[in-house]
């Protein structure tokens, strides 16, 4: 299967800054639950990542979570100091991060060149070894480290923040 210009952009930024992946191909997948249906295992900690935007919709956030957790947005919205946090529009995801509902996924911020989006990182997800993510495809998860998840973060230039959520 040809890769999209949006999967590409990621192989090519790990390759560039040196992150070397793992890559699981599955069936499409679009929330926790069909991930957790799937037939192939895939090691790491596993994430769920939600693209929110504030009351006025001129400040958006990529929350990025243990999949387990629930998000209680008006806690949330408190702990950023933000007015109340809604799910943004498709037409947003497309806007901002150049994605589809479905694969959501930090590396959407490839597509993020004015760096508008404000990353919050549950900071449970980086107590394991590997994560997994979607290279902005829901066909697909990438393991890397979580030490280079962090270096691709800090590559990203975005606003990034980590929070017990």
């Amino acid at each position: 299967m040809v890769a999209s210009e949006s999967e590409k952009k990621v192989y090519d930024v790990l390759n560039e800054i040196g992150i070397k992946y793992e890559k699981y191909t599955h069936k499409p997948v679009y929330t926790v639950e069909d991930v957790n249906k799937l037939d192939v295992h895939i090691p790491g900690n596993h994430t769920k990542n939600l693209f929110l935007r504030n009351r006025k919709g001129n400040i958006h956030y990529l929350v990025v979570m243990k999949d387990s957790k629930r998000a209680d947005l008006k806690k949330l919205s408190k702990q950023v100091g933000s007015t109340p946090l809604s799910f943004a529009s498709e037409k947003r995801l497309e806007k901002y991060l150049g994605l589809k509902p479905g694969s959501v996924s930090p590396f959407g911020l490839v597509n993020d060149s004015g760096k508008c989006v404000k990353v919050i990182i549950d900071s449970d997800i980086l107590k394991g070894e590997k994560i997994g993510f979607h290279p902005n495809v829901n066909t697909a998860t990438l393991v890397i480290s979580t030490g280079d998840f962090q270096k691709f973060l800090k590559w990203t230039e975005n606003d990034v923040s980590y929070m017990k959520i």
